[in-house]
């Protein structure tokens, strides 16, 4: 089993930074990428960002150059820093990890409980 801890979310102003963590630990061995999805409410839940550990990134055209996904391997830790904030941004945020191949028909196996950010004045 692979345990995945978000933390970082919260209230910020449109024009404002946030920076999400997930910290994966358990059966990390099958683990070969990581990412974070964000779902609004009564949407599909859609990729913002991935990184390999290889350090090969991937992002939604919505966010780029204002995200950017990074990883710390030894610490078994994805960040996303987010900056230039939007209302619509506003979603759960979801860390995801697992085997980056599964990212092409979907997302990967494993999946954090989700927090949330809220960009409004």
């Amino acid at each position: 089993q692979v345990q995945l801890v978000e933390s970082g979310g919260g209230l910020v102003q449109p024009g404002g930074s946030l920076r999400l963590s997930c910290a994966a630990s358990g059966s990390i061995q099958s683990i070969n990428a990581m990412g974070w999805f964000r779902q609004v409410l009564g949407n599909k839940r859609e990729l913002v960002a991935a990184i390999t550990y290889g350090g090969t990134t991937n992002y939604a055209d919505s966010v780029k150059g204002r995200f950017t996904i990074s990883r710390d391997n030894a610490k078994n830790t994805v960040y996303l820093q987010m900056s230039s904030l939007k209302p619509e941004d506003t979603a759960v945020y979801y860390c995801n990890a697992g085997d980056v191949l599964d990212l092409a028909v979907g997302s990967m196996a494993h999946w954090g409980k989700g927090t949330l950010v809220t960009v409004s004045s």
